[in-house]
């Protein structure tokens, strides 16, 4: 394809009336979430400024289990301010959650940023008890550019931060982007600054492990083609090394199909649920 048409594929809000509305609906539900739930802020994972997460009890008796959500933004946007706005019907439905921020391009390069999620994730298990879930219960949930950090926070033997690989229960990987050699050779490269051995060596689609733990892979129905290949080749890759419940959200879009995380009744939310082992428990 044209520099145009792989540039278009690789920008997801091509399909939406309005990227600016979507970004203004994540801070406003975030912010909600913050005023209406507990939650510790700004905690602090690592030494880099951007290494911070909040952190949302559960609301029920005993321990349980956490999701830790890594937003999108082409690895160049957004943070905590704006993530938070699927935790309500998590915490209904019986979870903890974490939401992680890290740092952006260009002034931290992606190898740097799977690390950061790595440790975040870390240092989470290591701070379980305090924290209060379960640190046996442990998914590992991300979206669009958060969807390849996570998906890189599976591989053992990271050459940035701690291995956390055989340590989370389960991942949610949502509208991501797996092989990074498209994306390279698009204009999210400007920012990104990848070259073909630093593509091949975030693409973790080339570097799965033989096993894996339980993964949900999902796809809004509105979503460019290219996304829509990079979420089949995963599901395919995936069929092989575990158990994996794929999803297409036919109503949902790239940026609103995370609305559906905890919700019960949705395709998303009743893999996620039962991943969790939390089907039928929301309040």
């Amino acid at each position: 394809m044209d520099q145009a048409t792989l540039d278009r594929q690789y920008s997801p809000s091509s399909l939406v009336p309005s990227l600016d509305a979507c970004l203004r609906e994540y801070e406003r539900l975030s912010a909600a979430a913050r005023r209406d739930h507990p939650v510790r802020t700004a905690l602090a994972y690592g030494p880099h400024p951007a290494e911070l997460l909040d952190y949302f009890p559960g609301a029920g008796a005993g321990r349980p289990p956490l999701l830790v959500f890594v937003h999108g933004g082409n690895w160049q946007a957004l943070g905590r301010a704006e993530s938070a706005f699927a935790v309500p019907p998590l915490l209904a439905a019986g979870a903890a959650v974490a939401v992680v921020e890290y740092g952006l391009a260009p002034g931290v390069g992606l190898d740097a940023m799977a690390g950061m999620v790595r440790r975040a994730v870390d240092w989470l298990l290591r701070h379980a008890d305090g924290l209060g879930f379960d640190a046996r219960r442990l998914h590992l949930c991300g979206t669009s550019a958060g969807a390849q950090l996570a998906a890189m926070a599976l591989l053992p033997g990271p050459s940035q931060g701690p291995d956390v690989s055989g340590r989370i229960a389960g991942a949610v990987l949502l509208s991501g982007m797996y092989d990074l050699e498209p994306v390279r050779l698009s204009y999210v490269n400007e920012a990104l600054r990848l070259d073909e051995a630093g593509a091949r060596r975030n693409s973790p689609l080339h570097l799965l492990p033989a096993r894996l733990p339980r993964t949900v892979v999902a796809r809004g129905g509105n979503e460019t083609e290219e996304y829509v290949r990079q979420h089949e080749r995963m599901v395919t890759a995936l069929r092989s090394r575990g158990a994996v419940t794929e999803v297409v959200a036919e109503r949902r879009d790239h940026f609103d199909l995370p609305y559906d995380l905890g919700v019960p009744g949705t395709g998303l939310g009743d893999a996620v649920l039962a991943q969790m082992g939390l089907e039928g428990t929301s309040t």
